[in-house]
Order: structure tokens, then sequence, then C-alpha cells
């Protein structure tokens, strides 16, 4: 469900930073609180961070639900981290491919700037290198033809540490989330003119 960050009773005049993703976003497993989302909201104070990240949504359901959001939030920045449920499901990433660069494209064309940001995930072992491979070129290939900010495994510093990792070997746990928040603040501030200036 969508979780504003900001108290409903004190509307926000900040630029909104939109976070569409699905249960790596939506702190599955944990209090909202302790989520990644919510700490960059910590670390962005010139930011409304905006939270519509699902457990369990697909690039389907965030490419249905971003019209709405856009005109409700109108952000500035908005990243995207779909796909993992896709894959898990073994759809046809085509269609997942489509899904993505029409949420990109509806960003890059919106009538007030909005800047997209991608966030690539990988597949466990179990699922097969091919199929692994097809979903990085997948994202990639969004990334270079539009050429936004991306990284390619924004778990990577925590995935494969399994103290890291909640029991199921799928979600990061709470003291996962403040590295998986530098993995995405780093990809945030390398691309230039992503961020506004900050005020001392």
């Amino acid at each position: 469900m969508e979780q504003g960050l900001q108290s409903e009773f004190q509307p926000s005049k900040l630029p909104v930073l939109l976070v569409l993703g699905d249960s790596l976003s939506a702190a599955y497993g944990m209090s909202v609180e302790k989520g990644w989302v919510t700490l960059l909201q910590k670390q962005l104070p010139s930011y409304q961070v905006v939270n519509a990240s699902i457990s369990g949504e697909t690039t389907s359901g965030g490419k249905q639900r971003l019209p709405e959001l856009m005109q409700q939030h109108q952000p500035a920045v908005l990243i995207i981290e779909l796909g993992a449920n896709d894959a898990l499901r073994g759809q046809n990433l085509n269609s997942t491919s489509r899904n993505l660069q029409s949420m990109v494209d509806a960003c890059q064309q919106a009538k007030k700037m909005c800047k997209p940001v991608l966030l690539g995930i990988r597949l466990p072992t179990n699922y097969g290198p091919a199929y692994d491979a097809l979903l990085q070129r997948t994202y990639q290939k969004i990334a270079d033809k539009s050429d936004i900010a991306f990284h390619p495994f924004f778990l990577e510093s925590v995935a494969l540490d399994p103290d890291l990792m909640q029991a199921d070997g799928l979600h990061p746990n709470a003291q996962a989330q403040p590295l998986i928040l530098e993995t995405v603040l780093e990809t945030l501030k390398a691309a230039k003119g992503l961020l506004q200036t900050e005020k001392p």
C-alpha cells in the first residue's frame, strides 16, 4: 500500500521522490520504519519520499498503477524497483521489458520534469544462468536506451550474506537495510543533476 513518509496533516511542498517497487522496497518481514525507503527519507530532507511499493508487485501491476501515482504526486524522481516477481514466476521477459520501458517513458515524458532511476535484481542460482542473464540484459538495454540512472543489482552488498537475509533467502532483513540504502544513495548521487542541491 502506498505510504507517504510526510505527515498527511502537514502537506509538503518539497519535490517528490516516488518509489515504485515490490517487497524488496516495501519492508517485507519487518516494520516499515526499518526499510531502506524510510531510511532514504532521513538522508534526503529536501525531498518528500513516497513509497508506493507493494509486496508481490509485478511490472504489469506497476505499469497499471503508475498513471494515477504520477498524477497524484508529480514526482521529480521515480525509482523503479520491479521485475523480480516477473522473473520468479517465469514470465516472458519481453513483456517485462515493455512494461519497464513504459514506466520509464511515462516519467521522462511527464509535463513536470521527472527523472527515472532503475534498480535491477538478480535471480537465485536455481533459476539458471541463462534466464538470469536475460533478465540482466533486459535491465541494461532499458538503462542504455533511455540514458537513466541504473544499478544492475541493488542487493549486491547483502544478497550473498546469510546473516543479512531472511529465512527465505530472498528478502534482506532489517540489518541489511542501511547497506541497501548506501547502494541506492550512491546510484542517485552518481547521476549528475539527478538530485537537487541540498541546502546547507
